[in-house]
């Protein structure tokens, strides 16, 4: 007796698909004519946040750091230990054509 099973799909597309469409949805345009996408977005859609990260660095995204704080003296100066952490980039910038 033969058993039918069923057909293999490509998961990754489908998963690359909604990743894309995720993105196109939070993304505005950015003054380099490509896209920016900011983290905070990312995290609040509630999706695999790795999985977005990998799929925007995979198209040539990078990511753009806050500016750093300027440096100040006195009692209310920032500490040097918090300066000296590692920044987290507050959002990604999409190269043109990245989302076609």
């Amino acid at each position: 007796m033969m058993t039918s099973e069923p057909a293999a799909t490509d998961t990754t597309e489908i998963v690359d698909d909604e990743i894309q469409t995720i993105v196109a949805r939070l993304a505005r345009p950015h003054r380099s004519g490509g896209r920016v996408i900011e983290r905070a977005a990312i995290l609040a859609e509630g999706a695999d946040f790795d999985a977005v990260m990998a799929w925007i660095i995979e198209r040539g995204g990078t990511p753009e750091m806050a500016a750093p704080p300027k440096a100040s003296r006195g009692l209310h100066a920032p500490r040097q230990s918090a300066a000296t952490a590692d920044p987290v980039p507050l959002r990604f910038i999409l190269p043109a054509g990245a989302l076609r």
